[in-house]
């Protein structure tokens, strides 16, 4: 099998005297830093203010100061904004680390724009938006409850049920 270049080059002064003789390839080409996929791809994030989403739902706000080649995460001065309705409160947790399995999201807050915070959402204490919180999770449970009884009078199982069937 034929090794072909991935973009064509001028080749040596020897090839070009042949005719049509192909350029012998020089070695696989360097990757971009921007195609890395993995916990280097942190580097660039390093000493910067992020956002996280965890998988519980959970949004943290910290400056990224670790990490390793799990992705797990060090966060300083890290806050966790908790939403509710059209409140928000924010709790400040200090150091924070966070395994990087439980990252659902992560991103770069622009320090330019991070103050700016929808008009529609209120500021409140965390007790009061924990509550609202937890009264909207008991709702949703509520109607997913109700939907699950409706689609079991039509042959549908329920996912996580907790049911062992044989």
């Amino acid at each position: 099998m034929e090794r072909l270049p991935i973009r064509e080059n001028a080749g040596s002064p020897r090839q070009q005297g042949q005719a049509g003789s192909r350029p012998v390839p020089q070695g696989p080409p360097q990757l971009p830093p921007q195609m890395f996929t993995t916990a280097a791809q942190l580097l660039d994030l390093t000493d910067k203010k992020l956002v996280l989403v965890l998988r519980d739902g959970r949004k943290l706000i910290g400056v990224l100061r670790s990490w390793d080649q799990f992705a797990n995460l060090v966060l300083q001065d890290t806050v966790e904004r908790i939403y509710a309705g059209n409140l928000y409160a924010e709790e400040h947790v200090g150091l924070y680390l966070v395994r990087g399995e439980n990252v659902l999201l992560l991103g770069e807050i622009d320090l330019d724009k991070e103050d700016d915070l929808p008009e529609s959402l209120n500021q409140a204490s965390v007790k009061e938006v924990r509550e609202l919180k937890a009264k909207e999770e008991e709702e949703r449970k509520r109607k997913d409850k109700k939907s699950v009884g409706k689609l079991q009078n039509h042959g549908f199982e329920p996912e996580h049920s907790g049911e062992v069937l044989f």
